[in-house]
């Protein structure tokens, strides 16, 4: 392929994310957020990182996703990289559901699109807004192959037994009610990414992969292909998050409508944006929770000491679904940033082999490496995430294949 470029876009309710690679050597060419679309106050920042130029905003409104993806565009075009450019190969854009029918990355069409729109039931904040980004797109570059690439696509190898839960299995099907996962593309790079900082093949290594950011998910990844992961139906399943419950037994929800009056969208709202960190400490930021902790708050350590608890109970089941482990990569930005994090995840479980090194634990960096011991049996990896880099590359390969 002559054309090596390809356009990233991260569609949200009211915002777009995107950067332009160079595929050649995967570089970054610009990167941008647009943000508060609808809004009389939308901010566009936009980053050319080809030409290390300095950093260019813009506030005013911007009606809609349509106005949004034209100002990116425009901004594009600044740095002689605009949609128009014949070394646009793809656009990439990330899809956060795609239920048990994709897979793997897929070129969009009308079939696509329509399977896409059938989902919303599942996800109803995300693949709207998805949707809303593709469309605006296709319009902009008809001619242009555009490729989505799933969250949940990376679990889909999980077996039954892991997807399935235990309910009606009529009643499951009818309504789809299965465990999907998320954060799939991160987990799929972290993964790649850890067996290579091993020097070993990705089908080779037992990887426990922890992102650890606002949202978190664990999975487990045997030989490249996941078989358990933490999230489920919706992204609310699993480990303790910044302002989600992670698991909790079914029936709160029917004492909070019955003995607490709460409605279903009052109790969906305090499960999803009013629990986790945020509701048993009142932060929900990994910094602002330690610097409670170093004070003497208790409220924050127990927060904390629940959050540890929740992540260590994962790491154990996911040593007993893979039956041998050969690395635990932490992601994300509690995972990168977060040394007592990481640090109190392991201790303790120094038997099943993985053990931190407290001086590599300290150290800052954006590089991928190794936090444990040389001799450790059970490596500790901090791996920085590239979700985009992900897409990029699923995005590129696809298209040149076809």
């Amino acid at each position: 392929m002559s054309a090596t470029r390809v356009l990233v876009l991260n569609s949200g309710s009211s915002s777009v994310k995107y950067q332009l690679l160079d595929m050649r050597d995967s570089s970054r060419l610009a990167a941008g957020l647009v943000e508060r679309i609808g809004e009389q106050s939308s901010r566009l920042k936009h980053t050319p990182l080809a030409t290390d130029g300095d950093p260019r905003e813009w506030t005013g409104p911007i009606a809609d996703h349509d106005a949004a993806l034209k100002a990116v565009s425009e901004e594009l075009s600044k740095d002689g990289l605009g949609l128009d450019s014949p070394e646009l190969a793809a656009i990439g854009h990330r899809v956060v559901h795609g239920g048990k029918t994709f897979t793997e990355p897929t070129v969009i069409d009308e079939a696509v699109l329509a399977e896409i729109e059938r989902l919303i039931p599942v996800a109803p904040l995300h693949n709207p807004a998805n949707l809303t980004g593709i469309r605006t797109a296709r319009a902009l570059r008809p001619d242009l192959p555009q490729v989505a690439v799933f969250d949940t696509a990376f679990h889909t190898t999980m077996p039954e037994s892991a997807a399935r839960y235990a309910i009606d299995v009529e009643t499951a099907d009818a309504h789809r009610i299965r465990r999907y996962g998320f954060h799939g593309t991160s987990h799929a790079y972290v993964s790649r990414a850890t067996a290579k900082l091993l020097g070993r093949a990705p089908e080779d290594v037992n990887v426990i992969v922890l992102h650890l950011g606002n949202g978190a998910s664990a999975s487990a990844v045997r030989g490249g292909r996941c078989v358990d992961t933490s999230m489920g139906l919706t992204p609310l399943e699993g480990l303790v998050m910044g302002t989600r419950s992670g698991d909790t037994d079914p029936a709160v929800i029917f004492h909070l409508a019955r003995v607490g009056k709460m409605s279903i969208d009052e109790i969906d709202t305090l499960l999803n944006k009013k629990s986790g960190l945020v509701g048993l400490c009142g932060d929900n930021d990994m910094r602002e929770i330690r610097r409670r902790i170093d004070e003497g708050d208790a409220q924050a350590e127990l927060a904390f000491d629940i959050y540890i608890h929740r992540l260590k109970k994962y790491i154990g089941a996911y040593y007993a679904v893979l039956g041998t482990v050969d690395a635990i990569a932490f992601t994300a930005g509690v995972g990168e940033n977060a040394a007592p994090v990481r640090e109190a995840a392991v201790a303790g479980l120094e038997t099943l082999g993985p053990v931190v090194d407290r001086e590599l634990n300290a150290v800052r960096s954006d590089e991928p490496r190794l936090i444990s011991p040389a001799d450790a049996r059970v490596k500790v990896a901090v791996v920085p995430t590239d979700e985009e880099l992900e897409i990029a590359t699923q995005t590129y390969a696809l298209v040149a294949r076809h």
